[in-house]
């Protein structure tokens, strides 16, 4: 017999024995349905959520909500959400929490503001030194959380509120006793990386498609919608890397391993306290990325800017697939609940309830994705 048939039994023969009656099959060589293998996905829960919710504002919501403008206008708030969702959900599966980036929005938007209007700095040195300013400020809160051995949800909570009274007094040293500082607008008049960070993109773009009424346009012959708010290419650029980092990179396995069983990972070579510090690092520079962004567009920051953003970024991860426990979830699944987040928050406007129904929807989705997630992971995957 040759080498050649001799290796094809050695592989077919496990097979066809597993394949006989009364023989333990493998797990790994067991088939799965097409709607087991879906039903495994951790964005199923958020993409069925977000179908319901864009089927009862079809029949409850003006028609304009459903426009392009009515897009744009859902997906701009979603967007700056689903920036801290992203960051949030990759944490969660590394096992930890932040509770502490609605107060680094503010805090990091102070930082930068102040490097503008006060120190004067080029708008892309005081981009790049936010930037850094909130690594550090991520890499003490995951340090504390690894050195003290601390609950992180009890670290990042101080931080919550430290963060947002440092807010408050550095606004009222800045400014001379207010809450808001502006004249950012004054000082990045003109500058070329403001447009990375500010305004709408491909503007020829959707003037050629009002030119050729293929979008809506006013009587003057402007578009409606006069192009994309970067903060959505963001948002998107933001999606698409983390997914590709979770199921495509090493790091991603470490951050799975990271918050499925930290001891067991830490025997296997992953470099655990790295991997988690780093995941708080990413969480600070994801709020200071939505400052960058809402000073640029609002000309100013104020104390009050990311309240309780940290409470809807964790609920959206959650409506996207994240268990609570660590070890599981996605990107994409995050991406999706920041999505639904916007059209609620945005559809009801275009209906005839009382916005405040929305604080409902906060928790009944929470609570319905938490019990999802669990019925999905105990009785559909088998997993534990």
């Amino acid at each position: 017999m040759s080498r050649a048939q001799k290796t094809q039994e050695d592989v077919i023969a496990p097979v066809a024995t597993a394949a006989k009656p009364g023989v333990q099959v493998d797990e790994r060589l067991r088939k799965t349905s097409i709607v087991t293998e879906a039903m495994r996905r951790p964005e199923l829960g958020a993409i069925a959520g977000l179908i319901v919710v864009l089927i009862f504002f079809l029949f409850t919501a003006s028609p304009t909500m459903f426009t392009l403008s009515g897009l744009m206008t859902i997906l701009a708030p979603a967007s700056q959400l689903g920036i801290l969702a992203i960051a949030a959900a990759l944490l969660m599966i590394g096992g930890e929490f932040d509770l502490s980036i609605g107060s680094m929005i503010a805090f990091a938007g102070l930082a930068f503001a102040a490097a503008l209007v006060n120190a004067h700095w080029p708008l892309p040195v005081a981009i790049v030194a936010t930037m850094v300013f909130a690594a550090i400020v991520g890499a003490v809160n995951g340090q504390l959380v690894i050195q003290t051995r601390l609950p992180s949800f009890i670290v990042t909570l101080a931080f919550l509120f430290i963060l947002r009274g440092l807010t408050l007094v550095g606004l009222k040293l800045a400014t001379g006793g207010s809450t808001q500082l502006r004249g950012v607008d004054d000082v990045v008049q003109g500058d070329l990386v403001k447009s990375l960070f500010s305004g709408a993109a491909f503007q020829g773009f959707f003037s050629w498609l009002a030119s050729n009424n293929l979008i809506d346009k006013f009587d003057n012959g402007l578009p409606k919608v006069s192009g994309v708010p970067v903060s959505i290419l963001w948002f998107i650029g933001f999606a698409i890397v983390a997914t590709w980092i979770l199921l495509r990179t090493r790091v991603g396995n470490w951050i799975y391993a990271s918050g499925g069983d930290p001891n067991a990972a830490r025997n296997s070579g992953v470099p655990v306290s790295r991997v988690k510090t780093a995941l708080f690092m990413l969480t600070a520079c994801a709020a200071a990325l939505v400052a960058i962004l809402t000073v640029l567009d609002a000309g100013s920051t104020d104390a009050r800017r990311g309240v309780q953003k940290e409470f809807e970024a964790i609920i959206a991860a959650v409506i996207g697939g994240c268990l609570l426990t660590g070890g599981y979830g996605s990107a994409i699944g995050a991406f999706i609940g920041a999505i639904i987040f916007g059209v609620v928050s945005i559809g009801l406007t275009y209906t005839s309830f009382d916005s405040d129904w929305f604080q409902v929807f906060l928790g009944a989705m929470l609570l319905m994705a938490v019990l999802f997630n669990n019925y999905i992971r105990r009785k559909v995957t088998g997993e534990r």
